[in-house]
């Protein structure tokens, strides 16, 4: 499919949105104190903490400011925070001290729009008031507090209306139609459904924007918008409403709010393409502009994932191809067989498996039902192997390599027990201390069961953990079983003094560990098969465990975000040959620069074992020279190899298209590349904003100059 041709105005507009948001941030983080000690104050005498967390939502949501410029065309972006004397900031912050903020996830979710869609704000507000008139106790509070909520979402949406009105008489006579579209918009959401695709955009984004601000869960996720769009295009288009230019438009608008308002170095995921319940494609125009609108903003946020089959129509799989090939870090593939199977096989019925998202990099948490907390914890498999390596050098070494494997499992057993049992009091914390009611009101089955998303009242309560580092866990554990137990030219005592040292004086055994033994991502079976050996056993360790409130499934997964970098630098030398203070691999793919056999045998070992039960997501990163893909047929080359990948069964794969020297040029010249995009452990980030070390580890990845 080729890219629309857009009017010079609206490039000029996007171009211009754009260049602001690739400025720091003025406020990093959305913190409002005094809004927050007020309202806490004035609610002290209430004896209820889930009708407090209400009251404290609805005033947080009421006080949002916004701002608005002469070019966008969606309401959101957040206004500068009031002009507070420093010591009544102060006296706020200390007042805040007095209440427990418990740890644990928040957001990583898509909301449940239907019935807010469906029946307006109005509508669900009078639903939920009949609900709370025929409930007692706890859950008649808890009803109320969602009340609270609505009543400021409503608030917060009344005085987006007013800012765009404010800003008429000094606009021009184009910008006024244009505030007045956007302003009557607020105004039909604030009273009734939405009617048009620009209420039903404008209204996801202010779900977002206030479940993300002012119930602190943050990332929260547009979500399968081709999905959720789809019938007001569709009645837009048919009645003369909308071009579809305009509908581009506004996608892009929406995709520069995300850009203003979530800090970098995190994840915002939209999805596009699967199937529904019955198997059928759903494909529409809608997919195709959700992708397209990558091409003017090219900024972090978000990240377009096509959930692809079989049945996928080639022209969406090659306007990814396209993007990818012309440098965009932003577009991913995930296997939408595998997927679904995975969440089949935690209960998920078919309406919910055919229905996720990837809930911020690569994590898969069904749309709209989500309590699901990801990367809770992460495990850095060779620190722990390290632990074991030590423990039998000093108390005696295991006769034969399949009783030190049994030791080091039993050691990462209770690793996993002891992350569960962390995760549990955690949720204990969320369960006193929390509180999250307008993410309630929008997510599934909060309103049946009565209760809070932190109390249990979602339909998925998973947890998910991810294991880090696996590829050099398989290539250490190759090693350890050919130096130590077939060839026996070292003990595990001597391999930890080597290690121990950072090879330093052990030069020569170092490269023989590194280049002499057999690496996961070149066919080798042997070590493909520990590989996989040891995501079998990461899999059967987690469904031991259940998780609170309601015996959930403790879910494994194998994504990094940028935890394989610091897990990396707090970990020692490792028996594959790797240098202490190095990264780990970044997903379920090779260790960085150890692919000799090119992208097809790595495919081949990536995809040597079952990723459906992974559902706490996997990432398979390709980096490719950039410049490479000049024409059709290099592009259809690289669409083969990601379709190998995907009829393999492959999770989720995702391309860097740069030059180690155009890497170069971006760390001596930051300022000259400010908007280059690449992908790192399951999300996209600015390369010159990266640490020193993560700037390395992508430097490190093998680059592929053919495909």
């Amino acid at each position: 499919m080729t890219s629309l041709a857009p009017s010079l105005s609206d490039a000029d507009r996007i171009a211009t949105l754009r260049r602001r948001c690739l400025r720091a941030k003025p406020w990093p983080i959305w913190w409002d104190p005094i809004t927050m000690a007020r309202s806490l104050r004035e609610s002290e005498g209430v004896a209820s903490w889930q009708l407090r967390r209400g009251l404290l939502t609805r005033d947080r949501l009421a006080a949002l400011p916004f701002d608005l410029d002469d070019r966008e065309l969606l309401m959101g972006r957040l206004g500068p925070p009031a002009d507070v004397p420093t010591p009544a900031r102060q006296e706020a912050e200390e007042y805040l001290k007095r209440y427990e903020w418990p740890g644990g996830q928040s957001g990583h979710c898509a909301l449940d729009m239907t019935r807010l869609f469906a029946d307006g704000l109005p509508g669900l507000h009078s639903s939920v008031e009949g609900l709370r008139q025929g409930a007692k106790g706890e859950k008649a509070d808890v009803y109320q507090s969602f009340l609270y909520a609505l009543d400021g979402f409503g608030h917060m949406i009344e005085r987006a209306a007013r800012t765009a009105e404010d800003a008429l008489p000094q606009a021009s006579d184009a910008r006024r139609e244009e505030l007045r579209d956007m302003a009557a918009s607020c105004r039909r959401i604030a009273h009734g459904p939405p009617e048009t695709f620009r209420d039903a955009i404008q209204l996801i984004w202010f779900a977002e924007f206030g479940v993300m601000l002012c119930d602190d869960a943050h990332l929260a996720a547009p979500g399968r918008l081709d999905l959720l769009l789809r019938p007001y295009y569709e009645a837009d288009l048919e009645h003369g409403r909308i071009t579809r230019e305009r509908a581009l438009l506004l996608i892009e608008n929406l995709y520069l709010l995300l850009n203003e308002t979530v800090v970098d170095g995190l994840a915002i995921p939209v999805m596009v393409g699967g199937r529904d319940a019955a198997g059928r494609d759903v494909t529409s125009d809608l997919s195709y502009l959700c992708l397209e609108a990558l091409r003017r903003t090219k900024l972090i946020y978000p990240t377009v994932g096509i959930c692809w089959h079989p049945g996928t129509p080639q022209a969406l799989t090659d306007l990814a191809i396209d993007l990818i090939g012309r440098g965009y870090a932003t577009p991913a593939f995930f296997n939408d067989e595998t997927i679904q199977r995975g969440l089949r096989a935690l209960g998920a019925p078919p309406e919910d498996a055919c229905n996720y998202i990837n809930s911020a990099c690569v994590e898969i948490t069904p749309v709209g039902g989500s309590a699901v907390w990801v990367a809770s914890p992460y495990y850095p498999t060779c620190t722990i192997l390290l632990e074991e390596i030590a423990a039998q050098a000093t108390d005696g070494a295991a006769a034969t390599f399949d009783a030190f494997l049994d030791r080091y499992r039993a050691r990462l057993s209770r690793a996993v027990a002891a992350g569960v049992e962390e995760q549990n009091a955690l949720r204990r914390q969320r369960a006193r201390w929390g509180g999250k009611p307008l993410q309630s009101v929008l997510t599934r089955d909060c309103l049946e069961r009565g209760l809070d998303i932190e109390r249990g009242g979602a339909r998925y309560n998973w947890v998910e953990c991810s294991f880090v580092g696996l590829a050099n866990l398989a290539d250490s554990l190759e090693a350890i079983r050919q130096e130590v137990y077939v060839a026996r030219g070292m003990t595990l005592a001597d391999l930890k003094a080597m290690l121990d040292a950072d090879f330093r004086g052990h030069e020569a055994a170092r490269e023989r560990l590194l280049g002499g033994h057999a690496k996961y991502g070149n066919g080798d079976r042997a070590v493909d098969g520990l590989f996989g050996e040891m995501v079998r056993f990461a899999v059967a360790e987690c469904a031991k465990h259940r998780m609170e409130p309601d015996g959930s499934p403790f879910v494994p997964g194998a994504f990094a975000w940028t935890m394989h970098e610091s897990l990396g630098r707090q970990c020692g030398a490792t028996p594959d040959g790797r240098r202490a203070g190095t990264p780990f691999a970044d997903g379920c793919g090779p260790a960085q620069g150890r692919e000799s056999r090119g992208p097809t045998a790595a495919i081949l070992s990536t995809t040597s074992w079952d990723h459906a039960p992974m559902i706490g997501g996997l990432a398979y990163n390709m980096k490719f020279s950039g410049g490479l893909f000049t024409g059709p047929e290099s592009l259809a080359r690289l669409r083969d190899l990601v379709l190998t990948f995907l009829r393999r069964g492959g999770f989720e794969t995702q391309i860097n298209v740069v030059s180690r020297a155009t890497l170069a040029r971006a760390r001596t010249h930051p300022d000259e590349y400010r908007d280059l995009v690449v992908r790192i452990g399951g999300y996209t980030d600015y390369f010159t904003r990266l640490s020193p070390e993560m700037q390395d580890e992508i430097m490190l990845r093998t680059e592929y100059a053919e495909v």
